[in-house]
């Protein structure tokens, strides 16, 4: 009887964890997917990301863009971000996937290339991950990049580090409220100077 106690014991203990981690398996990846300069920014004040196109790349490459796009079939961005990217020239960028738009007032737009999202944005992403489909990429910017870090929603990051310096700008997470370690998996050096820093969480 104490044997059978003891096992059932091990069961109720361990099997929850066991059937979360098989979820968690199972489960899309958020990717940070994203371009900083060498003192943590995204972009300057205002928004903009021209600051990029200053950055030579001799070698002509595309810092492995075009493996990682196929690797996602969803797009995450804050209200701010969506502007900047829709104010590009050409046509949308992220045409045939899905994309979320987070902001706190949906009436005010209207777009055919993306799915504008209030609310609880944790919830919302938590049951997004669930879903059937390919991960997910987190464009930016600082503000919904520290909100999914603080909840541990970020399952892998490639940060692409510039040879520059802006002084004033907006930075890569934004009110962060606690400390995430991180697994360093991947470093790579380009001979335009930028950097590859990948990370996943621990």
């Amino acid at each position: 009887m104490d044997k059978f106690l003891a096992e059932r014991h091990f069961y109720n203990l361990f099997y929850p964890l066991y059937v979360l981690r098989l979820m968690k398996g199972n489960m899309r990846k958020i990717k940070l997917y994203i371009a900083i300069s060498l003192d943590g920014k995204i972009a300057k004040p205002n928004g903009d990301v021209a600051w990029l196109d200053s950055i030579p790349n001799p070698d002509k490459t595309d810092y492995g863009y075009g493996e990682f796009i196929e690797s996602i079939d969803t797009t995450l961005m804050g209200r701010k971000t969506f502007k900047q990217v829709e104010s590009f020239e050409g046509p949308f960028p992220y045409q045939g996937l899905k994309n979320y738009v987070f902001t706190k007032h949906p009436e005010e737009y209207a777009s055919e290339d993306v799915e504008f999202v209030s609310g609880d944005i944790v919830s919302f992403v938590k049951e997004l991950k669930t879903k059937q489909g390919k991960d997910i990429w987190l464009i930016g910017g600082g503000q919904i990049n520290a909100l999914l870090l603080n909840h541990h929603l970020i399952d892998e990051m490639q940060i692409f580090v510039m040879p520059v310096v802006l002084g004033a700008g907006i930075p890569l997470f934004h009110s962060l409220t606690s400390e995430s370690p991180l697994n360093l998996v991947e470093t790579k050096s380009f001979a335009s100077g930028v950097v590859l820093l990948r990370y996943t969480y621990t």
